[in-house]
């Protein structure tokens, strides 16, 4: 895999390359998380793309909301 790279400002500020940001749909007001994994720090741009890659990667469990009604009745029971 080729890389790309870039130098952090003093102000922790980092430029990420044309081509990476063509590549990726990152555009002026693109919101980005930084993930840890295993000593790496990943960004992962989070543009419409992305969340409709998650679409139905939650399908096989219980849905949110059952999730929070569970939570919500044992915080009562407590």
């Amino acid at each position: 895999m080729p890389s790309e790279t870039s130098t952090v400002t003093t102000k922790g500020q980092l430029v990420i390359p044309a081509k990476l940001r063509r590549k990726y749909s990152i555009r002026q007001g693109t919101q980005v998380a930084f993930l840890e994994d295993q000593g790496r720090l990943i960004l992962q741009p989070i543009t419409p793309e992305f969340i409709r890659s998650l679409r139905g990667s939650l399908e096989d469990g219980s849905s949110a909301l059952d999730s929070l009604l569970e939570d919500r009745k044992r915080e009562r029971d407590l």
